[in-house]
This record gives C-alpha cells, sequence and structure tokens, in this order.
C-alpha cells in the first residue's frame, strides 16, 4: 500500500463553504485512485478551513496529472446547499513530492471538476495524450458557457447573459461583495429619498443649498474642489490629475477653428506672445471635437444642451496650468464667442463649467467605460474561453479579471440600459450616448492604450506636475519587467509564440470581437515575437488595474461636488457675452433629482469594498513553481517600495495624488 496525503482548502470568503458530501480521486499517469469521500470541508457560514486526509492505494499513481473533485447534495430540513468554493487542493505523494492543484472556483451540483497539476505547461510541451485531450474539453465547455453577443453595433462585444444572476458561480461576485453593495447603494438610496432629493424636479437656488447634500460622506478632496472649484489654476490641475487625465495635449500649433488671436490672451500670456510659447512648448490644447453633433438629452421632460469646446491652456513660469481661452463650440463664428478669464466672472465660470460637463461625457464614456471596463470584458472573455487554467498566461491573467463580468453586467444594467442612471440623467445619455461611444471606439488604438506612447505622442513628457504620468509611468515599468521575466519563464524563444495556437486564438478573438478587427487600431491579430507578447500582456494588465484606478477611484472625489463636474446642462451655451449671472449659472445647472442620481453614483462607483484586492495579489494562488513565485516576491516588493515613495512625496503636495498609490490600485475592473 502506497500512502497520499490531500489537503484540500475552502475559499476564505464568507459562505464558502459546504454541509455537501465531497469526494476526491487522484489521477496519475499510472493510473488513478478510487474515488474517496472527505470529510466536511466546512460548515455554512464558516470561513477558510483546511482539510487533511489520507488516500491510501494499491500501487504508486506515477506523476500525478489530475484531481477530480466532486459533491453530492447534503439535505437537513429540506435545506439544500449546492455551492463550495475550492481554493485549491494539495498532495503529497509517497515519495515525498508536493503537488498543487489550484483550484479557486465554485463548484455546484453532480458534476465532477477536473483540476490540472498546477505547473504552468503550454500545449506544445504536453507529453501526456488524456492531458491534451483535457485541455480540449475544457475550452469547449468554457465557450459553451461563455458566448459572445453583440451589445450595440460598433462596440465591443459582451458576454451573452440575461443578467448577473446567470453567471458562472465562478465569475461571480463573494457573498460579502454582493451584501456590502447592496447594502451601501440602499442605504445612500434611502437617505436621499427620505431628503426629497432623488424625486424633486426642481432647480438649485444657491450653491449652499447643494453643499449640504453630502455632508457625512465628504472626503478631504471633495472639500477641497467645493473651495477651489472656481480658480483657473485648479482647472488646470484637474486636467493633469484628475479623473481624467487623458484630453490634454501640447498645442504644437492652433486649430484652424479655433482663431485665439495674440490680443485676446496677451494678458494670461504676461505680454509674452503666443506663437513664441508654442513653439516653446508652453501651450496645451483639449479638444473635446468628438461630441460635436451628438444628440444632447430629454431629462425631466426639458431638452438639455450639450456642447463641443475647445480650451487652450499656459502653463505659467511658475509651473501653473492655466486655461487663457474657451470656444464653446466647434465652428467659429459671431454666435460662438471665445472666452477670456479677462472677461466677466460668470461668463468666464459658465464658459469652464460647459468644458467640465464635456470633460464628464469624454470620461464617464470614453476613457472609464469603453477603455477599461469593455475592454477588460474583452480580455476577460478571451481568456475564458481560448486558455486553459494549466496555460501560464491564464495563471498570469485570470486574478484581473476578478468580478469584471459581473460588475459589468451590473453596469449594463444600472448605468447604460434603457432605464439606466447615465442613459436617463447625463446631457450625453439618451440617444447620444451611443453616437458618442460608436465615435469614441473609433478612436481606439493600441497606442494609445500602452502609457509611454500615449504620453509621447500628446506631448507631455516634461509638462511639469504630471502626477498621473509620473505614478503611471513608474507602474507601467515595473509590470512590464514583472511580465518580461515571467512570460521569458515560459516562452524562451520565438518559436515558442509562434507554436502557441491556444494564444494566437487568444489575441484572434481580442481583435475581433475586442476590436471589431479593425486593423487601423493597430492590435495584433496574431503574436511573432516574445517582444510583442510581453508588451501586449503588459497594456492588459496596466489597462484593468492601474488605467481603471486612475480614471475611476476619484469620481466621488472630484465629481461629487456637481458644479465641478456636472452630469447635464439644462439652458445652451451663452452666444453673446455680458449676459451671464449667477442666477444664470444656477438655471444651467441640472435639476435637483439629476444631480442627486449623478452623485449617488459616482459615491458608489468609488467606493473602496472591503474585500478589495490590491495590484500584485492573486498570483500566488495560480502558480505553484519556485521560479515564478519569485518573481512574483519581487514583484510585490518593487510595489510597496513605490507605495511608500508615493506617501514621502505626498506629504508635500496641497492635494496629494493617491489614486496610483499601489496599495490603492485595485487588481481588476471590479467596480
Amino acid at each position: 500500500m502506497v500512502k497520499y496525503t490531500v489537503k484540500v482548502f475552502t475559499g476564505e470568503m464568507l459562505l464558502a463553504g459546504t454541509l455537501n458530501s465531497v469526494y476526491v480521486k487522484l489521477v496519475g499517469t499510472k493510473g488513478e485512485s478510487e474515488r474517496m469521500y472527505i470529510p466536511k470541508t466546512a460548515s455554512q457560514g464558516s470561513v477558510s478551513k483546511k482539510i487533511k486526509y489520507t488516500v491510501l492505494n494499491h500501487f504508486s499513481l506515477g506523476n500525478l496529472e489530475f484531481v477530480v473533485l466532486d459533491t453530492e447534495p447534503y439535505c437537513l430540513l429540506g435545506y439544500i446547499k449546492n455551492d463550495w468554493f475550492c481554493s485549491k487542493v494539495v498532495v503529497t505523494t509517497p515519495e515525498g513530492d508536493t503537488a498543487n492543484f489550484p483550484c479557486y472556483r465554485w463548484i455546484s451540483g453532480y458534476v465532477p471538476l477536473m483540476i490540472r497539476e498546477g505547473t504552468g505547461k503550454l500545449i506544445f510541451n504536453e507529453t501526456c495524450p488524456e492531458a491534451i485531450e483535457e485541455r480540449k474539453k475544457e475550452l469547449q465547455s468554457r465557450c459553451e458557457v461563455y458566448r459572445w453577443s453583440k451589445y450595440a453595433e460598433g462596440l465591443p462585444q459582451i458576454m451573452k447573459v440575461a443578467s448577473a444572476s446567470d453567471l458562472p458561480a465562478e465569475v461571480r461576485f463573494s457573498f460579502t461583495k454582493d451584501l456590502e453593495i447592496k447594502f451601501t447603494a440602499a442605504k445612500v438610496l434611502t437617505n436621499l429619498n427620505l431628503a426629497g432629493l432623488s424625486t424633486n424636479k426642481e432647480q438649485w437656488k444657491s450653491l449652499d443649498e447643494l453643499s449640504h447634500v453630502f455632508n457625512s460622506r465628504k472626503t478631504d478632496v471633495y472639500d477641497y474642489v467645493e473651495k477651489n472649484w472656481k480658480e483657473d489654476e485648479f482647472f488646470g490641475y484637474q486636467l493633469l490629475n484628475g479623473i481624467n487625465p487623458m484630453m490634454i495635449h501640447r498645442c504644437s500649433k492652433l486649430p484652424e477653428n479655433f482663431p485665439v488671436t495674440e490680443d485676446m490672451v496677451k494678458a494670461s500670456l504676461f505680454g509674452k506672445s503666443l506663437e513664441a510659447e508654442i513653439l516653446k512648448g508652453n501651450v496645451f490644447l483639449v479638444d473635446y471635437k468628438r461630441l460635436h453633433g451628438v444628440t444632447a438629452n430629454v431629462i425631466n421632460g426639458k431638452q438639455h444642451f450639450l456642447v463641443a469646446p475647445l480650451c487652450l491652456l499656459y502653463m505659467t513660469p511658475e509651473d501653473k496650468l492655466m486655461p487663457i481661452a474657451i470656444q464653446l463650440k466647434q465652428d467659429p463664428g459671431e454666435d460662438n464667442p471665445i472666452f477670456l478669464p479677462t472677461d466677466s466672472k460668470y461668463d468666464w465660470l459658465l464658459a469652464k463649467i460647459f468644458v467640465r460637463n464635456a470633460d464628464f461625457a469624454e470620461h464617464e464614456l470614453n476613457f472609464h467605460l469603453l477603455r477599461t471596463h469593455l475592454l477588460a470584458e474583452v480580455f476577460a472573455m478571451s481568456t475564458l474561453r481560448n486558455l486553459p487554467m494549466v496555460h501560464p498566461l491564464y495563471k498570469l491573467l485570470i486574478s484581473h479579471f476578478r468580478y469584471t463580468l459581473q460588475i459589468n453586467t451590473l453596469a449594463r444594467q444600472a448605468l447604460i440600459s434603457e432605464n439606466g442612471v447615465i442613459t436617463k440623467n447625463a446631457g450625453v445619455g439618451g440617444s447620444g450616448m451611443m453616437e458618442f461611444l460608436k465615435k469614441a471606439v473609433a478612436s481606439l488604438t493600441y497606442s494609445s492604450l500602452c502609457m509611454p506612447e500615449d504620453i509621447t505622442t500628446r506631448g507631455l513628457e516634461s509638462i511639469p506636475n504630471f502626477l498621473y504620468r509620473d505614478d503611471g509611468l513608474r507602474l507601467w515599468d515595473i509590470v512590464h519587467r514583472f511580465v518580461q521575466k515571467m512570460i521569458g519563464h515560459y516562452y524562451t524563444c520565438d518559436s515558442d509564440i509562434q507554436k502557441d495556437s491556444e494564444l494566437q486564438n487568444w489575441i484572434k478573438e481580442i481583435f475581433f470581437y475586442g476590436f471589431l478587427a479593425e486593423t487601423s487600431t493597430g492590435i495584433p491579430q496574431s503574436f511573432s515575437l516574445v517582444t510583442e507578447l510581453v508588451k501586449f500582456i503588459t497594456m492588459v494588465i496596466f489597462t484593468v488595474s492601474v488605467q481603471h484606478a486612475a480614471v475611476n477611484s476619484g469620481q466621488f472625489d472630484f465629481g461629487g461636488w456637481m458644479p465641478n463636474s456636472p452630469i447635464a446642462l439644462q439652458r445652451p451655451p451663452p452666444t453673446t457675452k455680458g449676459q451671464c449671472t449667477e442666477s444664470t449659472m444656477l438655471k444651467t445647472f441640472p435639476d435637483i433629482n439629476t444631480t442627486d442620481h449623478g452623485m449617488v453614483t459616482a459615491y458608489l462607483l468609488s467606493k473602496q469594498p472591503t474585500d478589495f484586492v490590491a495590484l500584485g495579489n492573486g498570483y500566488q494562488d495560480h502558480f505553484s513553481e519556485k521560479a515564478p513565485l519569485q518573481l512574483i516576491h519581487k514583484f510585490q516588493d518593487e510595489l510597496k517600495k513605490y507605495n511608500v515613495e508615493i506617501q514621502h512625496r505626498n506629504v508635500s503636495l496641497p492635494l496629494p495624488y493617491t489614486y496610483l498609490s499601489p496599495n490603492n490600485v485595485e487588481n481588476s475592473v471590479a467596480l
């Protein structure tokens, strides 16, 4: 008789355990064990628990290839609990070797789950015919569950699923997260409903009235925004370090449709020549031309208004980025004046408010929804459909897709559905939402998703006080070096890349379903070189973690105070100067209930959950080999070191930039 010691680990989340009967079978190159009953893994409501069990067999099974787990329901007073979250199985062989079988999945019903030994294996390195066949069966089974679906013409495809409750258990929220989201939303909505805000269609009478709405939930940044939102310096700061640092670029030449003259900006440039300052690289531009012609929404039965402004900014000798000219519509003309800081207080302030509303549209739909959430879903779907669990890229990527499919499914139901918050309450909602998203997709390129290239393309390599750039480039470098070493461990040469059919199918689906087979995007259709794969995997990880944190985490900080980031505007842009007053501004702002919906959404989307997983964590769940584990530990150490550097830097800043501190960057698009 030979002895195998089996350790079964239940997940740490609430209700991960089960009362079901659990069975295990070991499969090796020389045979398989009997199906053996093991003790209850955990009682209901428990947290993590490890069960150690001994399997006696008449002969050695050889090299262990699989562990087969299955459950049988246990009935108690008519109650049956089928689901069990198994994190991993560890087996010690008679020879004293350890075999790891990472699972990290929910097991439901009677269907046996076959888990492969945890060493990452490329398909052309498989030597076991049964293992190759099992890879095929696994992917075939996944493709039947994870099916592509066209959400809207011209947009990346999504997972075909009716509702979040229909998602496979392995990709759904934990019990803790699900309960927390529902409780938080219910609490906030109840408080605001009791205050009568969510149904109040009146206009704001004063800013002081608005100031008291979120008193109990204001953050330090929120307070700073409320106090400084009118200031030109803060307006410029946000284009670098707010929730949308993606629009600004260096101006090498004034657009023909933006006829700013030397006389207009002479005072703002301290008497210097505009042309000379452009040549020196001190002039910058934000152009919201994608909003031109987009249909504005009708909210509370009233037509609202969208503009596609152009805004010119100047970097002063004191390194302050200041707006110096704003044109609210793309076509110049007498009814489209260029507003200047020297204009009346409310003329200038209202012009900046229209820019901030345009920035809301670009941020929320393009740089947040499309470029992080929807792309993350594409990456997740292709990974689940094309890479078996034993594939090293599956192991490297899967933790970066935690909760993504469910949060996106919920977003489509609650935010951009026919009755969603954005659809009903945003100026860019309604029919205009899809019009704008299609324009945004048309601008989507591989280069713009790779931060080093994007920064260079926008000419922002040397602009001072660009904290998003500083932290982002540093994290890109840390992630890139980690990916380079991990990929290099498994792919020893370019021919390994070319021979990996599973990898090639993975990128084909991303190109076809995510980027709609548009070669102009620059997205690869296949990989030939190790360097190509390293760059693409770096982009994927960066997009779903670092970039998402940059455009998501500060939504309530910068958008909770509505005047700074209005969700909608209900009066048309001014066509002449000298007519705007405080009353004009208040009447332009969205109604109370529209404001309420926007503020609540910003709060819920940026509230860090209790089961938050920071960047760099989760890999150990899937890798068992010594070399990858050492690389993971080094990666985590680098992130910790940079986190400390950011903390030290932030001490001296009037407004600390914390969104890309590694401890604050969630590992996946999970919110």
